[in-house]
């Protein structure tokens, strides 16, 4: 698609973007602004709001009425008081995510489709369960959803694909199974389709019993946690920055001093000095600035993406 005169590119859930996808849509316009929104900003976009060219604006407040989401962690032989837990709920009228992270044909983990089958006829007979997938047709998706949201549908057992987009008040309970396969983004994503409503939400990581140390980690922080930049933060601990001039969006940056973690609040008062210079000598004119001239000079060119 080509435009005229594109000014303004406005990118929501930017972590679900690429960096040349990011790229190639700024490179539809001249002196293009960029706006992107997350809830939980990947660790490279972290890091470029420390020590890159990006204005940062945060909203902690949640809207009014909504309630903290309630996390709790369960392994997967205990799973049955989950399922009698999520039972209550859609006795009192409410509904309920099951989420997995394959579509079919797990052999050593749970997938969406097996699990739709028995939910529906063995876990809950009574009640209404469907399945959403990303290799469904796009209008059964639709009608599916439809009918989540009007509440024709009470269990909606489904992949990651409702990460985004969903907004269903009525829905109280999400259950992640197999928590530990997922990153600290789309846990933090999931469990935000629940508590958005004003009745109180629950959010059940289910883990395997041979769960890994960097699992234990994750599912740690998401109990601790309900702040989607507290856990961004963390997902930079766990993943490494990736590429400030590159596409790399997650690994470990190597500078020449400094270490982007450990050194963090000296890179924020580092790049507000930078800043600060660029602001009273845009050209480094000034005596006690050429050796940054300087270091500009001899320095390798950024690659095309950075540009």
């Amino acid at each position: 698609m080509e435009y005229k005169n594109l000014k303004l590119v406005v990118i929501d859930e930017q972590h679900r973007f690429g960096v040349t996808q990011r790229a190639l849509i700024m490179s539809k316009g001249e002196n293009t602004s960029l706006l992107m929104m997350s809830a939980t900003p990947i660790p490279r976009t972290l890091a470029l709001t420390i020590f890159g060219d990006m204005d940062v604006s945060t909203i902690k407040d949640m809207p009014p009425e909504r309630k903290p989401i309630k996390t709790h962690l369960a392994k997967e032989s205990s799973e049955e008081r989950v399922y009698d837990f999520v039972r209550k709920e859609l006795e009192q009228g409410r509904q309920a995510y099951f989420v997995y992270p394959l579509i079919d044909g797990g052999e050593d983990i749970k997938d969406a489709v097996s699990m739709a089958d028995r939910l529906a006829a063995e876990v809950f007979p009574k009640h209404n369960v469907a399945l959403i997938h990303s290799k469904l047709a796009e209008e059964n998706k639709r009608q599916t959803m439809d009918d989540f949201r009007r509440g024709e549908i009470k269990i909606l057992t489904a992949t990651s694909v409702v990460e985004v987009g969903v907004d269903v008040p009525n829905a109280t309970c999400m259950v992640i199974e197999h928590a530990e396969r997922f990153g600290l983004s789309a846990l933090h994503q999931l469990r935000g389709r629940v508590g958005r409503g004003k009745d109180q939400s629950f959010c059940f990581l289910v883990y395997s019993d041979d769960l890994t140390q960097e699992g234990k980690v994750r599912l740690k922080v998401m109990l601790e946690n309900t702040d989607g930049f507290l856990i961004a933060e963390e997902d930079l601990k766990m993943r490494g920055p990736g590429q400030i001039a590159g596409t790399e969006q997650s690994g470990y940056l190597v500078l020449g001093i400094a270490n982007p973690v450990r050194d963090a609040q000296e890179l924020v008062r580092a790049r507000a000095d930078a800043f600060s210079i660029l602001e009273s000598d845009p050209n480094l004119l000034l005596e006690n600035h050429r050796v940054i001239a300087k270091v500009l000079e001899d320095a390798p060119p950024f690659s095309e993406v950075a540009l």
